[in-house]
């Protein structure tokens, strides 16, 4: 997300229900549909929809 111009890190991701309920806070009117979008989503540490146990 953009803050002021700026990319803000909204929070740590464990499955894409946690980051489709960070989009929709951010106000992404449909955030399924940017999943794979590198505009909008970030994949760190593996794969796109693989998520490790934290």
């Amino acid at each position: 997300m953009h803050d002021s111009g700026r990319d803000e890190i909204l929070g740590t991701a464990y499955s894409d229900h946690d980051l489709v309920v960070f989009l929709e806070g951010a106000g992404v009117a449909d955030p399924e549909a940017v999943l794979d979008d590198p505009l909008w989503v970030e994949w760190r540490g593996g794969p796109a929809h693989e998520f490790s146990d934290a």
